[in-house]
């Protein structure tokens, strides 16, 4: 179980860093599509430290 929530964090992890990277590109719409990278990113950092914590431990 550990081994699946690591590949999910990471792919969300690095997902949010390329939704705010493409943020720029988006016109008229940087703000909410640089905010949903942050929050993609947010999740990413979110599930190993708090639900695989409470899963695993």
């Amino acid at each position: 179980m550990k081994i699946i929530g690591f590949v999910v964090s990471l792919v969300l992890f690095v997902l949010g860093f390329y939704i705010m990277g493409n943020a720029f590109y988006v016109a008229g719409a940087e703000f909410p599509v640089f905010l949903g990278g942050i929050l993609v990113t947010s999740l990413g950092l979110f599930i190993p430290v708090h639900i695989l914590k409470r899963i695993d431990g």
